[in-house]
């Protein structure tokens, strides 16, 4: 009766995730090295190894998934993220769709500063990660046409490069948390104040440091803290000053695994953003999705309302924020938009090879 007990409750839990990693195929894991890869600067590096995670078989629809800042492609992975979307009947279903998750450059397993080069890595911006992407779909895996770029805040972002860099690889894009203009007012504030506060650190000792400078953490708290979380939910999970002191407390005691100089290059690397010139350029259906409580896009803007009609087939869904929202967050829990995204999938055309 106890054993029969225990397969009930963890029924019962399956059913309320809804599903989870282990309804798609493994992922899988590989890298490619990329020899004298240029960057926007003129600088090179005689290998850029470029590490990836695919899930599905390659006779599927390929669809490239792009993550966030400090992040990895196997970050996508999440329950919240690909437990809503590449299970059996859901919109990214991985028996049918290849899905391609890279880690971008200086991020995750691909070629980044702590390899060993530190500060003399060359400074990389967004058009360099795009070209390796691009690079890596086409030359490595023979990728000849994209189904669908999705991406979600630095891979939002990215995404709205792809789709004007590459107009006729896909047949959609869908840029999450992010927005179609240069790097600007608060998001790029912060991003400064965040760098600054780690080189300004005595331990950085100019990237030459040989334990983790102490500001890493308490600079990457303050950012998330203030740029994330959305200020409903903030105030759900913190309505006294105790518990907001508890959950600052857990976040700078727990443990940091990052690298002040990977940090510093990945917040930097986002420093000329700006897509705004060429969107009329993006031939693809187009559906932004952002949240009406992101802290750094925020929708009373008019950014997004503007720029998107610049856009021959782009329209916009904006997520209604709620206790239930995470600002900045928000989009990396798919249930809130993968309705949304079907509908894309199921109605947009598919363009000619």
């Amino acid at each position: 009766m106890k054993r029969l007990h225990l397969l009930f409750m963890l029924a019962s839990a399956l059913i309320a995730l809804g599903t989870s990693a282990a309804d798609f195929p493994k992922p899988e894991e590989g890298s490619w090295v990329v020899r004298d890869f240029r960057f926007h600067t003129g600088e090179a590096l005689p290998e850029l190894r470029l590490h990836y995670t695919t899930v599905g078989a390659r006779t599927g629809e390929p669809v490239l998934v792009l993550h966030g800042t400090t992040g990895s492609g196997t970050n996508m992975l999440s329950p919240a993220f690909a437990g809503e979307l590449f299970g059996a009947g859901q919109p990214l279903d991985a028996s049918r769709y290849y899905l391609i998750l890279p880690d971008a450059i200086g991020t995750g397993k691909s070629s980044k500063p702590s390899d060993g080069l530190r500060t003399r890595f060359p400074q990389y911006n967004y058009d360099d990660m795009v070209d390796a992407q691009y690079r890596l779909v086409r030359e490595h895996l023979g990728v000849r046409h994209l189904r669908l770029v999705i991406g979600n805040s630095m891979g939002g972002m990215q995404t709205w490069i792809w789709a004007q860099k590459y107009p006729d690889l896909m047949d959609v894009a869908v840029p999450m948390a992010s927005l179609p203009t240069e790097m600007s007012g608060r998001n790029w504030m912060m991003r400064r104040l965040l760098i600054e506060s780690i080189r300004s650190d005595p331990e950085w000792m100019n990237g030459n440091y040989t334990k983790q400078p102490r500001s890493l953490q308490l600079a990457s708290v303050f950012f998330a803290t203030g740029t994330n979380g959305g200020n409903q939910g903030l105030f759900r999970a913190a309505p006294s000053r105790e518990k907001a002191d508890q959950i600052i407390g857990q976040r700078l005691s727990a443990p940091f695994r990052g690298d002040a100089n990977d940090h510093l290059y990945q917040w930097d690397s986002s420093r000329d953003y700006n897509p705004s010139p060429g969107l009329e350029r993006i031939r693809a259906v187009l559906l932004a999705i952002n949240s009406a409580d992101d802290e750094r896009n925020p929708p009373e803007l008019g950014v997004l309302e503007r720029e998107i009609k610049r856009v021959k087939n782009g329209r916009v869904f904006l997520i209604p924020a709620s206790e239930s929202t995470a600002g900045h967050g928000t989009t990396g829990q798919a249930k809130f938009w993968k309705k949304e995204l079907a509908e894309v999938l199921q109605s947009a055309p598919r363009r000619a090879q």
